[in-house]
């Protein structure tokens, strides 16, 4: 099989680089791929080639990560409403009037808000733990929930800035992973190297504190995917670490119909489950996408 031509772009949205992955022919249906924390468009250098042959796909780096523009957070709102604005901008200046859409962690919050905003431009949804409902939160929340959300504060801040260190970092790549030896170390030293540049870490204190305003929109997704209903196809990590089995299994209420695998991973399952994902994709657009197109 002949290996998909791959793109590492950059495209100014709103006066910033964005930089971005893309990958087969413009004229296969498209996938927009949308990373979690504390990753970029990296997390999903082995899934885009793997989709690449049969769609066209793209994986943007949210304004603050990756080879993203940082700017100053006293200039620019880092919050998932800024953030979901921009990517929805880069996906309008792409030309992707519609897609399938891959949310994992932040990619979530991000692709919720592009969607309901805008019902048309998703055909099918995957899901791969990204939460969506109270019960999902393990305790590893409790220190934002308890604490930070209620009260922000340097003190508030300090115990939750430990996310961002290397062996942190690693921790959660790590962490439910079924073979560690399967998981890259180049992973965390990317993500703590991208973790030095200037604002970078007040950049993820700002997204830590505004992540509350997700849990105030989880009635609102709920809603729109139950009066939706997307075509659906589920991913989850059965040990991560910052959500659990019940938040992916909270998704059947509102789509009874989607199709879930339930993977011995963690947090990023498509660092040992690719296969299984990458096949899971493919089988569920032709069996269940396809002739609705």
């Amino acid at each position: 099989m002949t290996r998909p031509n791959l793109f590492y772009r950059t495209t100014n949205v709103q006066g910033m680089n964005i930089a971005y992955r893309e990958g087969g022919d413009p004229q296969n249906p498209k996938i927009v791929l949308l990373h979690g924390f504390p990753s970029s468009s990296h997390q999903y250098r082995d899934l885009l080639p793997a989709l690449a042959t049969d769609f066209h796909v793209v994986a943007p780096d949210y304004p603050g990560f990756g080879n993203s523009d940082i700017p100053d957070p006293a200039t620019f709102a880092y919050t998932f409403d800024k953030i979901s604005e921009v990517i929805e901008a880069f996906l309008k200046r792409l030309g992707y009037a519609h897609f399938g859409l891959f949310v994992q962690d932040y990619g979530g919050p991000v692709g919720f808000r592009i969607v309901t905003r805008n019902p048309h431009m998703l055909d099918w949804l995957i899901i791969q733990n990204t939460n969506a409902y109270e019960i999902g939160f393990t305790k590893a929340w409790d220190g934002f929930r308890g604490a930070l959300w209620k009260n922000r504060s340097p003190e508030t801040e300090k115990p939750l800035a430990a996310f961002l260190e290397e062996d942190a970092i690693k921790g959660i790549y790590l962490f439910g992973a079924k073979d560690s030896e399967r998981i890259s170390p180049d992973n965390w030293k990317s993500d703590f190297g991208f973790m030095q540049r200037p604002y970078a870490r007040r950049v993820q204190l700002e997204l830590f504190y505004d992540y509350r305003t997700n849990v105030d929109l989880y009635p609102e997704w709920q809603a729109f995917l139950k009066k939706q209903q997307p075509r659906t196809i589920i991913f989850w990590g059965q040990d991560d670490i910052f959500f659990t089995r019940e938040g992916g299994e909270a998704y059947l209420t509102d789509l009874p119909h989607a199709k879930m695998h339930r993977l011995q991973s963690g947090h990023f399952a498509v660092e040992d489950s690719l296969d299984e994902i990458a096949s899971g994709i493919n089988r569920f657009y032709n069996e269940k996408v396809r002739s609705i197109r």
